[in-house]
């Protein structure tokens, strides 16, 4: 789906009416309610693949046309849905941001008992000495993993989820009817 320089990404959704659109279990109305499951994986994994400064847009094609143009209603609740969507994963990203705290200073608790139990406790001379001295300070670095996994590595894909969904929240939303063969 390339498009010319400017002009946004387009996904492309082929629906036989609006409520497909929806999750079916959701009592909720129209505009609050969750998105079908097949759906937004749709949509998310084609706005994947899209770079994540690049301009999408949703085009839905409906099969059969309610009585009421139902383009402000699609529109609304998959703004409101991806709105929701990137909220909560933001809020992941800050309780893995305090995971990655709290971790952290017990990872460098640890890595400090070690240390000096390495250094205090344990007698340099001598056959087993220098391996249980070694043992310590493997222990404390060990400690150090979780926390430098959560720095370097897990939250990355939780911020560009946040922001692919916030994304999503603000795309323009078109709604045709799909023309009969």
């Amino acid at each position: 789906m390339a498009t010319s320089a400017g002009a946004p990404h387009r996904i492309e959704l082929n629906l036989p009416e609006v409520a497909s659109l929806f999750n079916t279990m959701d009592a909720s109305p129209f505009r609050a309610k969750d998105l079908d499951g097949g759906a937004e994986e749709f949509i998310v994994s084609w706005a994947n693949e899209f770079p994540l400064r690049e301009p999408i847009s949703l085009r839905v094609h409906l099969e059969t046309w309610p009585a009421a143009d139902p383009t402000s209603l699609i529109s609304d609740a998959v703004h409101n849905y991806f709105r929701y969507r990137g909220e909560v994963a933001d809020l992941e990203f800050k309780r893995l941001m305090r995971q990655g705290r709290i971790s952290l200073a017990i990872g460098v608790i640890f890595l400090a008992i070690c240390f000096s139990a390495a250094s205090l406790l344990i007698p340099k001379e001598g056959a087993i000495g220098p391996y249980l001295s070694e043992s310590l300070t493997i222990a404390g670095w060990v400690a150090m993993w979780r926390p430098m996994e959560i720095y370097l590595y897990d939250w990355w894909p939780v911020r560009r989820r946040a922001r692919n969904f916030f994304r999503l929240s603000e795309m323009p939303v078109v709604v045709t009817r799909t023309a009969l063969a």
